[in-house]
């Protein structure tokens, strides 16, 4: 699917984090840099030796303008994109807490939108976007949209937009709830005689090895915690602290979503 932005172009605004990890990947499936056109008041070196058009004239009828600044700085940003609208062009954005029907008002409601959230495990190439479309939007922008997210990682497709403030809470967010458990983790080791140096580092690579072993392992995440408990053990004795259903995870990770979810939808007002 990407042969239409090889053939068309594609522009990009915004080139932070999450659009360099975007642009990388592109580059290396094949994407060629005289076919990407970056608008970035702050390129990074790596930005400015990939050999995409840098802040110049962009082309009159790209296959996409992805949209990856930060929601604050939208409104400051989308005029220099927005005669784009109108036409045969696809618009994805990655902005937090954006919705579709904002964008329609910029663009106007004839234009195929695509809004997407991807996570910053993104920048490893190990992200996981989700997506939904406007009315406009016809399958083959959403396959386009796909293959572009897919350079950083796998893909999903919602059934509404209404599901966007739950995703977000859950692999928007995310993944600081994990590097939060990571702190936490070494902070108990601390508690029970190790050192700051040592528990930060066996906390780091048991969740990173965790997480990777998640991730290859066919065994649902259910029975790789079973796997690893042995009755009335060390494991056993730590989970009834955790999975208790009034004080443990469960209630916790609820609420916490219910937070971030709950604030994504005042956003999006």
């Amino acid at each position: 699917m990407l042969e239409r932005v090889k053939e068309q172009g594609l522009v990009l605004l915004g080139c932070g984090k999450m659009g360099s990890a975007l642009l990388e990947g592109w580059l290396g499936q094949g994407v060629p840099p005289g076919a990407v056109w970056v608008i970035e008041p702050h390129p990074s070196d790596w930005l400015r030796g990939t050999g995409v058009h840098l802040n110049t004239d962009l082309p009159k009828a790209p296959a996409v303008v992805l949209l990856a600044v930060k929601p604050q700085m939208m409104g400051a940003a989308l005029p220099a994109v927005t005669a784009l609208g109108q036409g045969e062009t696809l618009f994805l954005s990655i902005a937090a807490g954006t919705t579709i029907a904002s964008f329609e008002a910029a663009f106007g409601a004839a234009t195929p939108i695509v809004r997407a959230m991807p996570n910053t495990p993104a920048a490893v190439a190990r992200g996981i976007s989700a997506i939904v479309g406007n009315a406009r939007a016809s399958a083959a922008d959403l396959d386009v949209a796909e293959a572009l997210l897919s350079a950083v990682g796998q893909v999903v497709r919602l059934e509404g937009e209404h599901q966007m403030d739950a995703v977000t809470a859950v692999s928007g967010s995310g993944p600081a709830y994990v590097f939060h458990l990571i702190e936490a983790l070494a902070a108990a080791g601390v508690a029970e005689g190790l050192s700051p140096e040592l528990s930060m580092q066996l906390a780091r690579a048991t969740i990173c090895g965790a997480g990777e072993l998640a991730h290859q392992a066919p065994e649902s995440a259910s029975q790789l915690r079973i796997n690893v408990t042995s009755p009335g053990g060390t494991t056993a004795a730590a989970l009834a602290v955790l999975m208790d259903p009034e004080t443990g995870f469960p209630p916790l990770l609820q609420r916490a979503v219910k937070a971030a979810a709950d604030r994504g939808r005042e956003l999006g007002k």
